[in-house]
């Protein structure tokens, strides 16, 4: 029997929803809605189309959404001041600069300069810390982890006492995914390993996984055999291994591959996520979320 697909794009849709009647409600009680800031410096095709779609969903659940767009030659002392700017205006709960940021431009210094209780995307070392505390101490956790922890719970999987295994170590995924597992918290209280394609026997440490989280930027590197039946595997990867012409539009389209061989994986997992339309439309999606949680934070309903 086939896995049953956890698909982002429905989750997605349920979790829009639910904030849409959110900020309905603090609207009608209350006279605001999030407010939502996007610094985009330069012109690249695909943060343009990224920000866009931002953009676009902040304005279908209601937000106040700005646009800063800066040209590429933009100085980091302008852009410095653009977030002083909305760090201290009551009006912006979130505050996202887009990157990558052009070369001239320090994005360490860029994104730590951000109010760590305006930082909607979570990488400020504060909210990286608060992270790590767990409990009460959370407020922004990473958007694209977040997605995966609401997949799991979504999906009706169990989490407490599971084996999780995460393959992958970044600063987006791999690491906050962890911590955020092993939390004494609903949706965790589970045991993970972290593992990379460095470690040793990396087969036997997946196979081992109740829960598995590939993050790891390889295409296929998860072979089925590598795969506990019934586990549920999340496919974070996004890999474009070559091109093919669309029927509908005659144009050329990327062909996308996750980390794991889905066709094979999907007949022995419980559950899998497929690529494109699983994990990726999540990470706006907790975006949202995460302005909506700095909002009810300043009013003091959370």
């Amino acid at each position: 029997m086939s896995a049953k697909l956890i698909k982002g794009t429905e989750i997605r849709e349920q979790i829009l929803e639910e904030i849409i009647a959110e900020v309905a409600e603090i609207k009608e009680k209350h006279g605001v809605v999030p407010g939502l800031v996007t610094i985009l410096v330069g012109e690249s095709p695909a943060s343009i189309s990224y920000v866009t779609l931002k953009i676009k969903t902040a304005h279908r659940v209601g937000f106040n959404e700005i646009q800063e767009s800066q040209p590429d030659d933009l100085s980091e002392e302008a852009l410095l001041g653009l977030i002083d700017k909305y760090n201290k205006d009551d009006a912006i709960n979130g505050i996202l600069v887009q990157l990558p940021l052009p070369k001239h431009i320090d994005e360490k210094k860029v994104l730590n300069a951000i109010d760590p209780d305006k930082d909607v995307d979570g990488f400020h070392p504060v909210n990286v810390g608060r992270l790590m505390i767990g409990g009460d101490e959370v407020k922004f956790p990473p958007c694209t982890p977040a997605g995966i922890q609401e997949m799991i719970v979504r999906a009706g999987v169990e989490t407490s006492g599971a084996e999780v295994v995460v393959v992958g170590r970044s600063n987006i995924v791999g690491k906050p995914i962890a911590n955020m597992m092993f939390q004494k918290a609903a949706g965790a209280n589970s045991t993970v390993t972290v593992v990379h394609t460095r470690t040793k026997d990396l087969a036997a440490h997946c196979l081992r996984a109740d829960i598995l989280i590939v993050a790891a930027g390889v295409p296929g590197l998860v072979k089925p055999e590598w795969i506990k039946p019934g586990a549920c595997v999340i496919d974070v990867g996004v890999n474009r291994i070559g091109e093919k012409i669309s029927e509908k539009t005659g144009k050329k389209i990327a062909i996308l591959s996750g980390d794991v061989d889905f066709d094979a994986a999907k007949e022995i997992a419980g559950y899998i996520t497929p690529v494109p339309g699983g994990v990726g439309p999540m990470t706006i999606t907790m975006l949202m979320k995460n302005t909506l949680k700095s909002l009810k934070f300043k009013l003091g309903i959370i």
